[in-house]
Formats: C-alpha cells, structure tokens, sequence
C-alpha cells in the first residue's frame, strides 16, 4: 500500500497566509513567514513560485483554492447580511448618540429594501414651466422672427467702409510721420552716459 499524499504544516501555513492576507502581502512574504527561506528573499521568492505552481504542487494549489471558496461564502453579501450589518452600524451609532450616522444607516437599509428610489430631474431655463399653449406660443414667435433664416432667404450686404483707390497715398503719408523729427531734443548728457 502507497502513502497518500498530504500537506505539510508548513505548506498549509502558507496557504492561509496567502489567502487571508490577500492583497496585503505578496506570495513571497507569505512564503518565508511560513518558514520558506526565513533568512533569504530570494529563496521564499522560489518557494512561492513554486508552492503556487498546479504542476508541482498541486495539493496546496487545490487546498488555496479552497479557502479562498470558503472565504468568498463567509463573506458574500447578501441581503440579509447588508441589513444586519448595516443595522449593527445604526445601532452601534445611537449608543454614541451619533443621530446623523444613524438616520444615514436607516435610509441605506431602506434603499436596499427598496423602499427609496433615486429620482432625479434636471429642469433648466423657463421653457419647462410653460404649459402648452404658451410654448406653442413661443415656437411661433420663433418661426416668425427667424422665418428669412427657415425659408433659405438672403440678402447681400455691401461694405460700408469704402477703401481708398491709390493706396501709394497711404504709403506716403506713413513715411512722412516716420521721418518727422522729435518733439524734445535727447540732452547730451545722457547720450554721453550711454557710449560709455
């Protein structure tokens, strides 16, 4: 008759490191906490990768998977659950006399009951408190005012500033006030002070 195969200590050590600190520490930390390599990084490193690997281990592999099942029912949420515990909360609350927390803790057990819907309607500008016969009203004003606009109408507009025909006098006459001397005459002191 043959041995069955079972887990270690140390392996089932690790396991449950490894799924009840899920995602707090890495599979190594697990690993040399469990005795893996207790005074080298690198070899708990080895051990996890390995002691995580279905085809050299599978026992602990099936043995992870079954904790973390049997964590994911404990922890399911369900509505039961919600509202116990959201009960505990409210409950806990009005022993601090913490009211705010409580009434909050109250209305959260009643939205998961389903006793509040969340409704909401963004009204804006005037045109949602007319009743009909005032927007019909107003849709025809619209009509009327910008019927060129519907109907496709244009007119042509034409410039109303007229440009000059010899643009050379332009010219000229911006040279000329380029070439106009200074008003005040620059003192030579201070002409001195700058060359030096």
């Amino acid at each position: 008759m043959g041995l069955t195969k079972r887990l270690t200590e140390k392996q089932k050590k690790f396991a449950e490191l490894l799924v009840y600190n899920d995602g707090s520490r890495d599979a190594w930390e697990c690993a040399k906490e469990a005795g893996y390599g207790p005074t080298s990084d690198l070899a708990a490193r080895v051990a996890s990768s390995k002691l995580t690997n279905p085809q050299l281990y599978p026992l602990v592999v099936k043995y992870i998977g079954e904790l973390r099942e049997e964590a994911r029912k404990k922890y399911a949420v369900t509505m039961d659950r919600h509202l116990e515990q959201l009960s505990k909360i409210r409950d806990q609350a009005l022993k601090k006399g913490a009211f705010s927390a409580a009434g909050n803790m109250e209305v959260a057990r009643g939205k998961v009951a389903g006793y509040y819907i969340d409704r909401k309607m963004i009204k804006t500008g005037k045109i949602d408190e007319l009743d009909r016969d005032q927007l019909m009203a107003k849709l025809e004003k619209i009509v009327t005012d910008h019927s060129k606009i519907i109907d496709g109408e244009s007119t042509e507009v034409s410039p109303q500033i007229e440009l000059s025909s010899e643009p050379e006098d332009e010219i000229e006459t911006i040279e000329e006030t380029e070439q106009e001397p200074l008003e005040e005459p620059i003192p030579d002191n201070l002409t001195d002070q700058e060359s030096r």
